[in-house]
């Protein structure tokens, strides 16, 4: 069998301005008790030069905004640390997403809402512990304005419950990891065939992935 011996042709389709960026920071993990957030904290007795006060971290996630595709940053300062969480907020960058900051506790939901402390929750069901507080939690997020993902959590299964609710709730955004095991894969699964029973029925956010199928 002859094999031809010309080379490949690169690929021509550009992906440009169609993906997107969504930071997960976890900062609370970096916060350190003189109130700073080392980015070199895996480093053990680090000289602390990596050190940024909540200020400069504002900074840095405004250069990315400006420089990269980056159109939301989730648990971007320590869980409570609330003054930066405004600050960045009232910037109105990019969506400002509270995980560790919320915990899906409508009681925390509220005092974001007060202090203007971030604009999309994230939702974890077994992180509240009810479905009820859940769907409160989702409430107060869409009636403030706000986005809402709902999220797997680690050690998940392959139970899909959440891409269900996902679409039940019309979060638009779902978290539940690169398609790359079993557990993760289900919830993408499960949203095929939720859009296949659906039919025409079915909306793609598509740009609308904040706001779909919202009534405010």
């Amino acid at each position: 069998m002859l094999r031809s011996l010309a080379r490949p042709q690169p690929l021509t389709r550009s992906y440009e301005g169609l993906v997107k960026i969504g930071m997960d920071v976890a900062a609370s993990e970096f916060y350190t008790e003189d109130k700073m957030y080392d980015l070199d904290f895996k480093t053990k007795a680090n000289d602390g030069s990596q050190k940024k006060t909540g200020a400069e971290m504002q900074e840095m996630y405004k250069s990315f905004v400006a420089n990269y595709p980056v159109i939301s940053i989730e648990d971007p300062f320590d869980q409570d640390d609330w003054a930066a969480y405004s600050q960045l907020n009232a910037e109105n960058i990019c969506q400002i997403v509270g995980d560790d900051l919320l915990v899906t506790n409508p009681t925390r939901v509220k005092s974001a809402i007060d202090q203007k402390a971030c604009n999309a929750l994230l939702l974890k069901v077994n992180q509240i512990g009810t479905i009820s507080e859940s769907i409160e939690a989702v409430r107060m997020a869409k009636e403030a304005g706000w986005g809402v993902m709902t999220s797997h959590r680690s050690g998940e299964t392959e139970d899909c419950f959440i891409a269900d609710l996902a679409v039940g709730l019309s979060t638009g955004q779902i978290k539940t990891g690169a398609p790359c095991r079993s557990e993760r894969l289900a919830k993408y699964n499960q949203l095929l065939r939720i859009e296949e029973e659906l039919g025409d029925a079915a909306v793609y956010a598509g740009e609308n992935w904040r706001f779909i199928g919202w009534e405010k």
